[in-house]
């Protein structure tokens, strides 16, 4: 059998695995020629595949992983190009500390901090260029935002659409204002529809986020193909994680609620069939600010996304930092099922959005969730809502740093806010998952009120942009917040990786601890030859916890892993917002 019709019998065996999804999508179309367009798509002439597709497993990921989220021009100092300070701040601080890092998109655009997307193709020329790009994807994980939802209105994409250029003249979705819309979800309380002039009269498109922020419309496969093509740009760029950004609202449909509707888990289900059949490793993971059961929804049978966000962890950890009480997180813990075989979570506090409040519905009260946003904003933090379809409005989230955040508690301020910021990012790093951490909370950066007022958006308060030889002269002094915060966070990160129980798939109890000042964790290694027990004061209090409480076995040594103390039988003490990993090994 000759090279050429080997590939052409592998391309047709692959289509078969394509069809069914390609079939419910576009069932008008001929599924052999659609799923032939998709697979050169992602597969352009001369690319590889893999013969058969990755088998589930845990093996797509360590304890060794953990992400920073950060914007390209974080750092800035009016000289060098962002992405060559980010680069050079990777690997002065976090090089064998992490080993992923998360550029929020990097492309041109109009609005929105990169979201309003104007060029998929191109990287911002005032961050840098693909060159730099590839150099960071060569010392770490790199993670890119894939903006699947919409495009910017000024880019060339809608420009053509109005000129009625093919084939972006089907490229956005349209409606009309006499639709029944009433039953849309939505995250922002702007109208829904924006009427635009084309070269074919006045038409209504839709906008999920903002008017500059036009929804894209996935009925047409054209769509779909040319975001194949990005991802393979992407790819070969040196990504390794694709965010699926907002993808939740991908499929519309007039007289539906709009979101999560089966199409859309049926492209998410192709994507990852692609990415598990490509040769370079690649990981899924889709941006679902929803709650639990909505999120959950986006592991599929184990073969839509590889990884989802933690979304409930934020406010739920917020609440216990702030109240002095760990019931309503363990409790949501222990109703946690583990990610599926092949899947993980991503374990976060704190994004370049706010804190989202729509995650806690049903986890926290009313009463709980007004607690927390009237002390967020004493703080100094604001609160952004959402569009409710009775026409009311609601929290969506909350606008702050987290570092900021808990520089108080309930019961006012004290001497523990670095103590309690160090304890809640403990709580990260010790749940089963994959932890990532935003730039501002390694940095301890203080809400940013100038950029709120400079640029007319609540969520410029978390996306401060540092000087970098300011930042620099603070990490190199051991008494400024932010040297203390990078160096204690350095070390509990590399002290992480060393750990098989923080595997992102070892097995993880949540213990019904007596004093609800306490989160508790068993951790257990795959191989089960460590267990570590993960202990989190939550309280400005001194805890004691008796020795039935855990029931070491006694013929084993152990040890606390963060302070060195050999553990014996009798009462285990945490001092305010102290943490312990009582390991029975002490590597």
């Amino acid at each position: 059998m000759d090279q050429v019709t080997d590939t052409k019998e592998k391309s047709t065996a692959f289509s078969r695995l394509l069809k069914p999804y390609l079939a419910f999508l576009y069932p008008e179309i001929d599924t052999d020629i659609l799923a032939t367009k998709v697979i050169e798509a992602f597969w352009p002439e001369g690319a590889r595949r893999r013969k058969r597709g990755r088998v589930p497993g845990n093996t797509m990921w360590s304890q060794s992983d953990a992400l920073l989220i950060t914007y390209g021009n974080t750092l800035r100092d009016g000289v060098h190009k962002p992405l060559d300070l980010l680069y050079d701040f990777l690997l002065g601080n976090l090089k064998g500390v992490l080993n992923g890092v998360h550029i929020l998109p990097f492309f041109p655009f109009t609005s929105d901090d990169g979201f309003a997307v104007s060029d998929f193709r191109a990287v911002n020329p005032q961050l840098g260029d693909w060159t730099d790009i590839n150099r960071i994807a060569g010392e770490f994980k790199l993670m890119s935002d894939l903006v699947l939802n919409h495009v910017s209105s000024q880019g060339r994409w809608f420009n053509a659409y109005r000129q009625g250029q093919t084939p972006y003249d089907r490229f956005f979705f349209e409606a009309s204002p006499d639709d029944d819309l009433d039953m849309v979800v939505r995250p922002r309380t702007t109208p829904l529809l924006q009427e635009v002039e084309t070269i074919n009269g006045p038409r209504h498109v839709w906008c999920t986020f903002s008017h500059d922020q036009i929804d894209l419309d996935f009925r047409n496969p054209e769509v779909l193909l040319e975001f194949l093509r990005i991802i393979r740009l992407h790819i070969d760029n040196g990504v390794q994680i694709i965010r699926l950004d907002a993808v939740a609202f991908l499929w519309k449909e007039v007289g539906s609620p709009s979101i999560h509707l089966p199409q859309t888990h049926a492209i998410v289900k192709l994507m990852r069939l692609l990415c598990d059949y490509a040769m370079e490793p690649v990981v899924l993971l889709t941006e679902t600010n929803v709650p639990k059961a909505e999120n959950l929804s986006y592991f599929g049978e184990r073969d839509e996304a590889h990884v989802i966000y933690n979304f409930p962890l934020p406010p739920l950890i917020l609440h216990a930092m702030m109240t002095g009480t760990a019931k309503h997180l363990a409790k949501w813990q222990r109703a946690m099922p583990p990610a599926p075989l092949g899947c993980a979570y991503l374990n976060f506090t704190a994004s370049h959005d706010g804190i989202g409040m729509r995650p806690a519905e049903g986890l926290l009260s009313a009463d709980d969730q007004k607690t927390v946003i009237d002390l967020v904003r004493k703080i100094g933090g604001l609160v952004s809502m959402r569009a409710l379809p009775d026409g009311g409005e609601a929290p969506y989230e909350l606008n702050t740093t987290f570092f900021e955040a808990m520089s108080e508690t309930v019961h006012g301020p004290d001497d523990y806010h670095l103590a309690r910021f160090i304890c809640s990012q403990t709580i990260v790093m010790s749940l089963e998952g994959i932890p990532a951490f935003y730039i501002h909370s390694l940095l301890a950066t203080s809400n940013d009120h100038a950029s709120v007022e400079k640029r007319g958006m609540n969520r410029a308060i978390n996306r401060h942009r540092w000087d970098y030889d300011d930042l620099r002269q603070r990490l190199a002094n051991p008494g400024s917040m932010q040297a203390q915060v990078m160096s204690q966070m350095r070390m509990r990160l590399q002290l992480r990786k060393e750990q098989a129980a923080f595997h992102p798939n070892a097995t993880q109890f949540t213990f019904p601890m007596e004093d609800e000042r306490v989160f508790g964790l068993w951790r257990q290694s795959l191989d089960r030859h460590q267990s570590i027990f993960a202990l989190h004061n939550v309280s400005a209090e001194t805890v004691t916890i008796p020795d039935s409480a855990l029931n070491l076995i006694a013929d084993l040594t152990w040890i606390d892993l963060l302070s060195g103390d050999h553990i014996g039988t009798g009462d285990i003490t945490l001092a305010p917002y102290q943490c312990r990993w009582i390991s029975n090994t002490g590597h």
